[in-house]
């Protein structure tokens, strides 16, 4: 009786003084292959899986999970090739696509037991990825007779967290980085798709991004600030918000140089501390030069010291980048955070040089590996059989 009471209260306390509960990297390659320098509309689409575009590369979310100890994949797609243009957006998808998407969900979370987020990678845009993140027509946008209605984008959510509703270890990002609208448009899609995962039996977290592409730096700032987001209500209470931040000159993620620190979060982090929420940093990265690498790991630790922060998917792994980066280069060609990924040169990529020796120290060496997703996260542990 007094082992059973010593377990008990060594995992609460376990629960109660852990920040970090999932932990991992962004799988971005999903909405590769529609690019068209020429803005052709519908360029790429569908597009030839495991050619244009995939998912995952198992052999790599076999060794960031069993090697590097990460427990999260953000798992990037598009809505066009989920929800042809000849459909719409709605509770229609090509099942043949849906299938290839759900294969690499069920391969982290069933196969590998981790956890990841499913990210409809559009800006909050939908009929034109041509150009993307600048074109498409503004979902909600009454004014554009193109553009999907926000009811549309929830009958889309609520299918897709139907067929999902009895997978626990799926988080639902509802957008990635919204930008150029109104945040109130942003609070009533958010609504309309939070209220459909809910309808739909579906209790998992839920990740809902702001406006001006997420950007935490900006959270606070200016007349049309992302504080409209506390008029969402989650009837599930498992509500989380879904925060960017690079640490370049311009937040973008594009440049070497590393200028913006962990401090720049402050604003973003009051507020949530003023409101009782929580926040993943879905995206986040920097370049391999030394000043990114300290700025980099103040970054990571800034979110382990505030309790606001739950998680963190790094900026990105996939299996379709090659020498190509996802983040912060300059556009010179360093390599991704995808295992075995080489610089341009047959040189170390940024797995080795950025991942391996900047970030997987960084990972909590306990974290949550059962139960449903969950803003309050779980009991950490060890991965079982590691």
């Amino acid at each position: 009786m007094l082992l059973k009471s010593f377990t008990t209260l060594a995992a609460f306390a376990a629960v109660t003084s852990a920040t970090i509960f999932y932990a991992g990297v962004a799988e971005s390659s999903g909405e590769f292959g529609v690019w068209s320098p020429t803005s052709e509309k519908g360029f790429g689409l569908p597009g030839r899986f495991g050619v244009d575009y995939s998912f995952i590369d198992k052999k790599g979310i076999d060794v960031h999970v069993d090697q590097n100890k990460i427990n999260l994949f953000r798992i990037a797609f598009l809505l066009e090739r989920m929800c042809p243009l000849s459909y719409g957006l709605g509770a229609k998808f090509n099942e043949t696509h849906f299938d290839f998407f759900k294969e690499a969900v069920d391969y982290v979370t069933k196969t590998k037991g981790a956890y990841c987020i499913l990210d409809p990678h559009n800006y909050m845009r939908y009929n034109d990825p041509s150009q993307q993140p600048m074109s498409g027509s503004i979902i909600g946008d009454t004014a554009d007779k193109t553009a999907a209605t926000t009811a549309q984008f929830g009958i889309f959510w609520g299918e897709l967290a139907g067929r999902f509703k009895d997978n626990e270890k799926v988080i639902f990002g509802l957008m990635n980085e919204p930008h150029d609208m109104k945040t109130s448009l942003v609070v009533d899609n958010s609504q309309a798709a939070m209220d459909a995962i809910r309808k739909s039996g579906a209790k998992q977290l839920i990740l809902a991004s702001g406006n001006s592409w997420s950007g935490g730096h900006a959270w606070t700032e200016g007349t049309d600030s992302n504080t409209q987001l506390t008029k969402l209500k989650d009837s599930g209470n498992n509500l989380a918000f879904d925060i960017h931040e690079y640490m370049d000159q311009d937040f973008s993620g594009t440049h070497a140089a590393c200028t913006q620190p962990a401090s720049m979060l402050a604003g973003a982090t009051a507020w949530l501390k003023q409101n009782n929420y929580k926040a993943m940093i879905t995206e986040f990265g920097a370049s391999n030069t030394t000043e990114c690498a300290t700025m980099l790991s103040d970054m990571i630790k800034y979110m382990a010291s505030n309790d606001v922060y739950i998680g963190w998917t790094a900026w990105a792994a996939g299996p379709f980048w090659g020498s190509n980066s996802a983040c912060c280069t300059d556009s010179k060609q360093w390599g991704s955070l995808e295992p075995a990924s080489k610089a341009a040169d047959g040189g170390p990529g940024l797995y080795e040089t950025l991942w391996l020796k900047v970030i997987q120290p960084l990972v909590p060496k306990q974290l949550v590996w059962s139960g449903i997703s969950s803003v309050n996260g779980g009991i950490v542990s060890t991965k079982p059989g590691l």
